[in-house]
């Protein structure tokens, strides 16, 4: 299985700094998250985890998600419209096979697919209209957001 990664842009807002207190704050706001029926300002989540590119730690992260028919769903690697992708989105480039999510207490192993051309254009589009606030991140970059497909493995 293999994952092309985008290139990073040389322009954007600023991300969030990973750090024992942003990392503390991030677990409070998942747990918040958990009891509030995994949402967050109108958007349904999920929990995203990976196997870190560096550390091989399992990482967890909580992304919006969009539905894509049976069993998949779509996730923007966003991080805000920064010059730099979300360190998930590199686990899952190392790591491709070893991809979960998890919402509604149903935990998935899933198979990621990086949307490129007319499909990316229209689940973008879709994306968009559903979340305007993404198109704004797309606006603060020059990188291509990465749209990418979470399918139930197997």
């Amino acid at each position: 299985m293999s994952f092309q990664k985008a290139p990073a842009g040389t322009r954007g807002g600023r991300g969030m700094p990973s750090n024992p207190l942003t990392r503390g704050i991030m677990r409070l706001m998942t747990s918040w998250h958990r009891r509030s029926g995994d949402k967050f300002q109108g958007m349904d989540l999920l929990y995203l985890t990976t196997v870190g590119a560096k550390t091989g730690q399992k990482r967890q992260s909580a992304v919006a998600r969009f539905p894509d028919g049976e069993d998949a769903w779509l996730v923007v690697a966003s991080a805000g419209g920064s010059a730099h992708h979300p360190a998930w989105y590199h686990n899952i480039a190392a790591h491709p096979d070893q991809v979960w999510i998890e919402f509604g207490g149903r935990p998935l192993q899933v198979t990621p697919d990086q949307l490129g051309g007319d499909a990316r254009t229209q689940a973008w589009q879709r994306i968009t209209q559903l979340q305007p606030r993404y198109a704004g991140y797309e606006r603060k970059t020059d990188r291509p957001i990465p749209v990418i497909r979470l399918a139930r493995a197997g």
